[in-house]
């Protein structure tokens, strides 16, 4: 059975210099259970979600935003999305868990850096856990979190530390939309994990909106943050969480 958490093949609604799946790994057969973070496109594509999951298997996703569709303008298009593509989705609240096959999941807290809602998933199977964080920023729910299901095997955390500037958000704001590496590395050292795994950053970073500026080197940076437990992979890799 297979699970997926933020699935996307093509970005380029978001980002230049990525063609329809340029450089992203398609899961090796039908897929059971997605799992969305936030509705941001570069979180969300239904479309690809469509393509790869089983009749009627369940899409699990946080709420819809507050207020207008310029409060939501970045979240409209998927969750409009989503009723085109006919996607068997469901609005999880925080902390609640669901069984599907062989595992568990539960939505815990996270904090979305332009305000929208945003989960991240906590996954528990066959004796091991695994956390994902969308591209949460650093807040205070990670001793929570630890608490109920530390220690981890394998958490994956953004790393970029972008700074947004956005149209719709004013006056912008100087300090990262989401968690910069050093950040990344406290939140894996309080949820005790074993393999710490960065994320949401590109090695060569090719042009994306105007307004968006990563850290510039997160994988390294994170790996002199994190020490040990810092596992970097590459597009594709594996990591085996066995023994």
């Amino acid at each position: 059975m297979r699970l997926v958490i933020d699935y996307v093949r093509d970005l380029s609604p978001l980002f230049t210099g990525w063609g329809d799946g340029a450089g992203l790994v398609a899961p090796g057969g039908e897929v059971s259970v997605a799992l969305l973070t936030h509705l941001h496109r570069d979180h969300a594509d239904a479309g690809a979600l469509a393509e790869v999951l089983a009749v009627g298997a369940p899409v699990l996703r946080p709420g819809v935003g507050f207020g207008d569709e310029v409060d939501n303008v970045t979240t409209v298009p998927v969750e409009r999305e989503l009723v085109r593509c006919g996607l068997a989705a469901s609005v999880v609240g925080e902390w609640s868990s669901w069984e599907v096959g062989p595992f568990r999941v539960t939505a815990v807290p996270a904090v979305d850096g332009l305000g929208d809602p945003q989960v991240s998933w906590v996954v528990q199977g066959d004796g091991r856990r695994v956390f994902h964080g969308g591209d949460t920023m650093f807040h205070g729910y990670w001793w929570l979190i630890a608490r109920r299901f530390g220690p981890f095997d394998a958490v994956f955390l953004p790393a970029n530390g972008a700074v947004v500037d956005a149209p719709h958000l004013r006056p912008p704001s100087p300090l990262t939309a989401a968690m910069d590496p050093r950040q990344a590395a406290v939140a894996a050292e309080i949820l005790d994990a074993r393999y710490a795994v960065p994320m949401h950053y590109e090695a060569e970073q090719p042009d994306k909106v105007s307004g968006y500026v990563e850290v510039g080197d997160p994988a390294a940076e994170f790996r002199a943050h994190a020490g040990g437990r810092a596992r970097v992979l590459a597009v594709g890799e594996w990591l085996e969480l066995g023994g």
